[in-house]
């Protein structure tokens, strides 16, 4: 084994997959993580105490990995699901009763989405006791902000899908309270159900939002918060000393 690993480290291929092999240096350290694509999100240097537990509670790792399930999850799903009225009923059904392991995978994918609602808002209140919203973090707090809403929109439009009772009544409640809006509100409920009832436009549009944009917008925005943690100079530890703490400017 030992033979054939260098055969593989000093083979040509190897050679053009890292740019930089030199892990001995700091500067060559630096190099792997800028000249690598996938690496070049991570910082080069993170202080121990960010590593600890106690300094996130590994909220946002938590938040992220729950998208990642629920995003296999989801596909996996739409391989058996059809957004048309009545046929998505039956289709759950035959998730339940007929797919192999399709029970697991939905029951997955659900109870993924309950708790990422429930971890992203923890890592608010994480972060915002932390005091990681104050300079110069105040973009990506808003960035925060607006994830914690499209994973709200994102529990929220997967629950017509199923088309069954609970469905329809969830969305009813929802439009009615969209059309309370003061001057908008009509326009806004029509936009919503794609008419002025509840039918197949409202499932459709319910599914396009819940598997394609609403997704897309949280995949972008989740790629520039990491980004944006680490050019703001990395993770807010929870409890920090007192002489690291981040200065209030009022």
């Amino acid at each position: 084994m030992r033979r054939l690993y260098q055969i593989i480290i000093s083979s040509e291929f190897w050679k053009s997959i890292f740019r930089t092999r030199n892990f001995s240096t700091n500067l060559g350290r630096s190099m792997v993580i800028f000249n690598n694509l996938f690496l070049h999100i991570l910082p080069v240097k993170t202080k121990r105490e960010t590593l600890h537990f106690g300094a996130t509670m590994y909220l946002g790792f938590i938040s992220f990995s729950l998208f990642v399930i629920l995003t296999l999850t989801g596909i996996y799903l739409m391989l058996y699901y059809h957004p048309s009225v009545p046929q998505a009923y039956w289709d759950m059904k035959d998730l339940q009763f007929a797919v192999s392991n399709g029970v697991f995978i939905r029951n997955l994918h659900r109870w993924s989405a309950h708790a990422m609602v429930a971890a992203v808002f923890l890592h608010m209140l994480r972060v915002f006791y932390a005091g990681a919203y104050k300079t110069p973090k105040q973009f990506n707090w808003g960035m925060g902000i607006m994830l914690l809403i499209l994973t709200l929109l994102l529990s929220y439009t997967g629950y017509l899908l199923p088309w069954d009772q609970l469905a329809y009544w969830a969305v009813s409640v929802g439009a009615n309270m969209a059309d309370a809006a003061p001057v908008i509100g009509p326009k806004l409920k029509f936009l919503l159900l794609g008419g002025n009832n509840i039918g197949e436009n409202t499932l459709i549009r319910f599914y396009v939002l819940h598997c394609v944009i609403l997704p897309l917008a949280a995949a972008g925005l989740i790629g520039v918060h990491f980004w944006r943690v680490r050019k703001d100079g990395g993770v807010t530890p929870l409890f920090r000393k007192r002489s690291e703490q981040i200065p209030d400017n009022e």
